[in-house]
């Protein structure tokens, strides 16, 4: 039912025809010389829009103004969270790849009725809830390897903005207030259902108004809510009040970005109604285009279940942490096509673990190689630069990008057992893997707790001369102390080679 993409390296032959084939069709784009990083092909995405693939052309040449929907902050990220922000940190990352500059908005909804729920059940005051989360945001996705955006916005920080834009909404007789309460007025949107392809006229069918309701159309939403005892208020033309959930990201995208964006992004729980009314809301006030390109990212499921508080399944980024590195996750999260559904598994995150493990091994082989001078022959990773380009270049194919790389380690791999290529074409290779997997944003350079790189090499080279001066206890010392710590050691004709295990329970 699912892709389980993360197992693709495993079966890298199944992939090589595709990769042949991709190459082949962009020879005559590429030509053979060298791509420059920023040079652009023409890059196309799946814009839920219109539900096909599109050249991306922004409205300005070379400048993306680009906004996600950030996460309402009333409990831990999950990894439903991490899927998200994870899938727009790499589109974010390829764009900038090929050449553009990118102003990326995220915002957090800091007000909002769940973190209103939770206040009221914990005793905590909503905005203390609000700031721990915002906390536990940013620990979790800086583990990931998320960039920071260029530019967080609170909803609470926009309050005077969102009560202008709803004013006017309803200077313009888009909107309507009722009782200290505005809404929306659907029937005077246009073409409102473009993004999620609804039918109005079915949903009014099957609504049904309570008798309470003070709406004039079953389907018309709240852009101001009335206070409630107890709840945050601020004081509008309407009374008190806070802002309702939608009108919140029409406003910090506009006062971010202006009127109209090239790309809004977030989960395709989000496309209705949330995205939906964004539209409505927003064309209504500005009469312009509000986003040219929607892109949504696929669900994450546990066990092929959906995640939910009620069944019990939500699985946190914290937690996950705890057992599995973050590139691991990364790894996993990066692997499958970012609007595929992606099932959390032990087995596939233990698929994912040995799969960048396969690629951490190629650069290990390829440092050590590294420090021999070998006189073999030239080999270019060009081709694979390129293929991995042209999977990027179609809607960010990660799998077929990913393929690229493995095929890639594989026939280096094979190179360096045969001894046949030489240290140039080696340095190029890692540099090429440097390259795309900060693209991808995995971090080929490993840091284990706090022991980098380097210090790992002296440790080797202090080994090294106590071994050559026969004084056993110090190396075996250094080399058991490093198995301890999860770092194996193997002593070869070729130099002491290490590689990542797991840490030996004391």
């Amino acid at each position: 039912m699912y892709d389980i993409p993360h197992l693709y390296p495993f079966f890298i032959d199944i992939r090589i025809d595709q990769y042949k084939m991709i190459v082949n069709k962009h020879q005559s784009l590429y030509g053979n010389s060298k791509l420059k990083k920023g040079e652009r092909m023409s890059l196309k995405v799946y814009n839920t829009l219109t539900n096909a693939k599109e050249e991306f052309i922004p409205l300005e040449d070379n400048e993306v103004k680009m906004y996600v929907c950030g996460p309402t902050v009333y409990d831990k990220c999950h990894i439903g969270h991490a899927r998200c922000y994870v899938a727009f940190d790499l589109i974010r990352r390829y764009l900038k790849y090929s050449g553009y500059t990118v102003t990326y908005v995220q915002n957090f909804t800091d007000v909002d009725d769940k973190i209103i729920n939770k206040s009221l059940e914990t005793g905590e005051d909503p905005f203390h809830i609000a700031e721990q989360y915002i906390n536990d945001y940013f620990t979790s996705m800086d583990s990931l390897n998320v960039k920071r955006a260029d530019i967080y916005c609170k909803a609470t920080e926009h309050i005077e903005d969102m009560i202008s834009f709803v004013e006017t909404l309803v200077d313009k007789g888009f909107a309507y207030a009722v009782e200290g309460d505005v809404y929306f007025s659907v029937e005077k949107a246009h073409d409102y259902g473009q993004l999620s392809g609804i039918n109005i006229e079915q949903m009014k069918a099957g609504a049904r108004i309570a008798v309470d309701e003070k709406k004039r159309d079953p389907l018309d939403f709240a852009l101001w809510k009335k206070a409630k005892e107890g709840e945050p208020r601020w004081e509008s033309p309407w009374g008190a009040g806070r802002p309702g959930w939608h009108i919140e990201c029409s406003t910090m995208s506009q006062t971010y970005l202006g009127s109209t964006l090239d790309i809004h992004g977030g989960g395709q729980d989000l496309i209705f109604p949330h995205h939906e009314n964004e539209i409505a809301q927003s064309e209504a006030s500005t009469g312009k285009q509000f986003v040219r390109y929607w892109l949504h990212n696929g669900f994450v499921t546990i066990r092929e279940e959906k995640m939910s508080k009620s069944l019990g399944n939500i699985v946190t980024v914290e937690d996950l942490l705890k057992k599995y590195s973050p590139q691991t996750l990364r790894y996993f999260l990066v692997s499958p096509h970012y609007r595929k559904p992606i099932d959390f598994t032990e087995t596939n995150i233990e698929e994912a673990e040995k799969a960048i493990t396969r690629l951490f091994h190629t650069l290990d082989n390829i440092r050590s190689a590294l420090s021999e001078k070998v006189n073999g022959e030239a080999f270019s990773p060009e081709p694979y630069r390129q293929q991995f380009k042209a999977a990027m270049d179609d809607d960010f194919n990660t799998p077929l990008a990913l393929a690229a790389l493995f095929e890639l380690a594989r026939e280096t791999n094979r190179r360096i057992e045969q001894g046949s290529i030489n240290n140039s074409s080696l340095q190029q290779i890692y540099d090429t893997f440097m390259e795309l997997g900060d693209v991808l944003g995995l971090v080929f350079r490993r840091e284990m707790e706090g022991l980098t790189e380097d210090l790992l090499n002296i440790l080797i080279q202090v080994r090294n001369t106590a071994r050559e001066r026969k004084l056993w206890d110090i190396s075996d010392t250094i080399r058991d102390q490093l198995r301890n710590m999860g770092i194996y050691l193997e002593d070869t004709s070729q130099g002491t080679k290490w590689k990542i295990g797991k840490r030996q329970e004391e």
